[in-house]
This record gives C-alpha cells, structure tokens and sequence, in this order.
C-alpha cells in the first residue's frame, strides 16, 4: 500500500484524478503505475511490465526503487516493509 507521497501533485492526481500537478499525457500510465504500486507487497510485485524498467537506485537516491513513466520521467518510492513511501514524480535525466 503506497503510504505517502512527496510529489503532492501525484499524491493529487492519486486520490482525485486531479491532472494539474502531472504531465497530462503520463496520467494513463501513472494510473496503471501507481495502482500496481498500491497493490504491490514487494518489489518483484512490480517487475512486469518489462517496459517500466523497476530498478534500484544508486548515489544520492540510493534505497528508492525506480519505474519509467516515459522518456526520462520515472516515478521512484522505497518499500518500507510490505507499504511503500516518499513517492515522487520527476525527471531525472
């Protein structure tokens, strides 16, 4: 279950369908994304589709799990437990 949020115009489009704090065009796949995440209990929760590349990251965010939105945005969390957190939307590239 996705605990919380640090990009609050996901966490919008999340609990409202509110597109305002989004890319318009990432709100399909955002969607699927993050319902899949809610649902998920582990990262191997997450690893089909193959096309949302889910890896860990390195450095700076080292400890977040990452999915590809599109291009070079990607939505990343940590699992805490069985709940994931600190759910974020950016590009990064």
């Amino acid at each position: 279950m996705i605990k919380n949020f640090r990009h609050k115009g996901l966490e919008q489009f999340f609990n409202t369908g509110n597109k305002s704090g989004i890319q318009p065009h990432h709100a399909m796949k955002l969607k699927v994304q993050l319902t899949a995440m809610h649902a998920a209990e582990s990262p191997d929760d997450l690893r089909a589709p193959v096309s949302w590349r889910l890896h860990q990251l390195t450095g700076d965010l080292a400890g977040f799990w990452s999915l590809t939105v599109n291009g070079n945005w990607r939505v990343i969390f940590k699992f805490d437990d069985n709940d994931i957190e600190l759910v974020d939307y950016l590009d990064y590239h």
